[in-house]
């Protein structure tokens, strides 16, 4: 869908909408928008007129209402941690911020669910299962900023999807606000309902395009009584693929977790003071971070001992240990979701969150890295990513002296190039990250063009008007 070059809002428009939440909770001085105007890595900075923060479904009802029936665009945002764009109003379109809808609204132990509001930020969502014996495993490295709503609506992956699924497997029932002010209701707790056409999924992922999530169910779990975390080092993706295999068949319990890391950017994450050290003696090239758990301890540790050393006598683990504290633990995932951070003082970085069957992983980074560094010789390709789901963050940064400017002016040449190759696998470009502004123009691309007509046809029913997240996505 194209983008509309529109004029600012009127002041009495403006008036209008401050109304319905308050001049306190409508936001118009430059100063206080900044922070909301700015992607994270700096890709891209926005222009707003008024920030809108209600604090009920009834005045995020009402906003959609005066929005479509003036025909004015609005951008949902949540913590404002997205990667692509897909948060920022780039055309002068109004924020509507839904961090103010932050009610844990019930938890229900019995049917193992939580009903939360969608600003409610994910860590006090973990913090709020933990508290009553339970287990919400969506784990993100912005889990202290971003919100449930904003993990929705990016269908969110994280460090637990090998085990307990992706944001959309999280969800039960969804409550959504409709471009013209309706309101969804089909928060539902239950697990079956073949009532028709399962409209829940429509808005997941969809970005904040089709309507807006105001509430969710999710679903909880039982806490696992013992966990254990592993750092190991290994020569190759594909041992680690071959340790992964063996871990699922043997551990007698779950594996939770099952990071790869090269060891480039693992070597960034111990140069820079983030406070890491090398957790293991001697240097490897490629490295796993992984957590199994278990519902009773009783053999737990012992198992994933004679699972590494079983490895190592096959030549798959060069090196590994075990975590033997709750502190060390918390410092191997520090370092590992520090990874996005460290590369920020090495220059530019241009991002790939792609996604290969997991067979296939070994000959992807081959193939990829081989690409990047022909086409800019010196560039340093350091991947990491959720190898158990085939999800691999392969991040580039800049040649050492290199001008960053005139390095990330590369960005399409070289998405071009690791995105070929992710085709060639039956790939995608985009496993957990969203479409938003950075990817529209390859999308339209890649997909289907049967599924991108009914993509293009949702959003002409559900947003006849265009008032929701213009530009983004299609």
């Amino acid at each position: 869908m194209k983008e509309q070059q529109r004029r600012a809002p009127e002041p009495d428009l403006l008036s209008r909408f401050a109304r319905i939440v308050g001049d306190k909770y409508a936001i118009t001085d430059p100063t206080a928008l900044e922070p909301f105007l700015n992607e994270g890595r700096g890709l891209y900075h926005g222009r707003t007129h008024m920030m809108l923060r209600p604090g009920s479904v009834t005045e995020v009802s009402a906003i959609l209402n005066l929005a479509n029936e003036t025909r004015t665009p609005l951008v949902p945002q949540g913590g404002n941690t997205g990667l692509v764009g897909g948060q920022i109003p780039l055309n002068g379109e109004l924020i509507l911020s839904l961090t103010r809808l932050d009610k844990i609204r019930e938890i229900d132990t019995d049917s193992n669910t939580m009903t939360c509001e969608a600003g409610v930020v994910l860590q006090k969502v973990q913090e709020a299962a933990a508290a009553v014996d339970r287990l919400f495993p969506l784990s993100l490295g912005a889990e202290g900023s971003c919100t449930i709503g904003g993990n929705l609506s990016t269908n969110a992956g994280g460090t637990g999807a090998l085990a307990y699924g992706i944001a959309r497997e999280l969800m039960l029932g969804v409550e959504v606000v409709l471009a013209d002010g309706r309101v969804l209701n089909l928060l539902r707790k239950l697990k079956k309902d073949n009532t028709g056409y399962d409209l829940r999924h429509i808005f997941i992922g969809s970005e904040g395009t089709l309507g807006v999530i105001t509430a969710a169910v999710l679903k909880l779990f039982p806490r696992p009584r013992a966990v254990e975390t592993a750092f190991i080092g290994l020569l190759s993706p594909a041992a680690a693929v071959k340790l992964l295999h063996m871990a699922q068949a043997r551990i007698a319990g779950t594996v939770t977790s099952f990071e790869l890391i090269a060891r480039g950017v693992l070597e960034f994450a111990i140069k820079h003071p983030h406070g890491m050290r090398d957790p293991l003696s001697s240097q490897h090239p490629w490295y796993v971070l992984m957590e199994v758990s278990a519902q009773h301890g009783d053999g737990l540790r012992e198992g994933l001992e004679h699972l590494l050393d079983d490895a190592s006598a096959q030549g798959l683990v060069s090196d590994a240990t075990i975590a033997a504290s709750l502190d060390q633990t918390k410092a191997l995932w520090h370092m590992r979701h520090s990874l996005t951070e460290v590369q920020k003082p090495e220059g530019g970085s241009i991002k790939h969150d792609v996604s290969v069957p997991v067979a296939a992983v070994p000959d992807f980074l081959a193939e990829a890295s081989a690409a990047v560094q022909r086409l800019i010789p010196g560039c340093r390709p350091v991947p990491f990513g959720h190898l158990g789901d085939g999800n691999i963050h392969f991040n580039v940064s800049q040649p050492v002296g290199a001008d960053k400017a005139a390095f990330l002016k590369r960005w399409d040449d070289v998405n071009a190039v690791v995105d070929k190759i992710v085709l060639k696998y039956q790939g995608s470009f985009s496993a957990e990250h969203g479409i938003g502004r950075l990817k529209r123009e390859e999308l339209a691309k890649v997909k289907d063009p049967a599924a991108l007509e009914l993509m293009r046809g949702l959003k002409r029913m559900l947003d006849p008007n265009g008032i929701l997240n213009p530009g983004k996505v299609l």
